[in-house]
């Protein structure tokens, strides 16, 4: 099988809270990206793929929340995949900061950087 990731997934487990609508879902996130994360859901996940998905996690020791929004892109049992949809400014400097610490290249993180900036014009332009 040929790998398609254009990120590097760092291993990272922390508690997360998913929002969809009404609907809030307790979970741990397995591994993120500058793209998206992977994560496992405590009680049997009930989201859609038509809606978004807001996800919120603190980082530990401190009192810094990441917030996004993402979509669900597939579902085994309570493994959950989510693309990232949008991210404010603070929050994707907390995750940049996150990767970076694990990726362990400067030169692999700026190239994933420019690949986002990428993605955004194109799905904007």
């Amino acid at each position: 099988m040929i790998e398609r990731r254009r990120f590097s997934r760092i291993i990272y487990q922390a508690p997360a809270t998913l929002v969809q609508g009404d609907y809030k879902l307790a979970t741990c996130i397995q591994d993120l990206s500058l793209h998206g994360l992977l994560l496992w859901a405590v009680d049997e996940p009930n989201l859609t793929k038509d809606n978004l998905i807001d996800v919120s996690f603190t980082l530990p020791d401190s009192d810094i929340t990441i917030a996004l929004s993402a979509t669900l892109v597939s579902q085994t049992e309570r493994i959950l995949h989510l693309k990232i949809d949008h991210i404010d400014i603070e929050s994707v400097g907390h995750l940049r900061r996150l990767v970076e610490l694990n990726v362990g290249s400067d030169e692999l993180l700026h190239r994933e950087l420019e690949h986002l900036v990428d993605l955004g014009d194109s799905v904007e332009g």
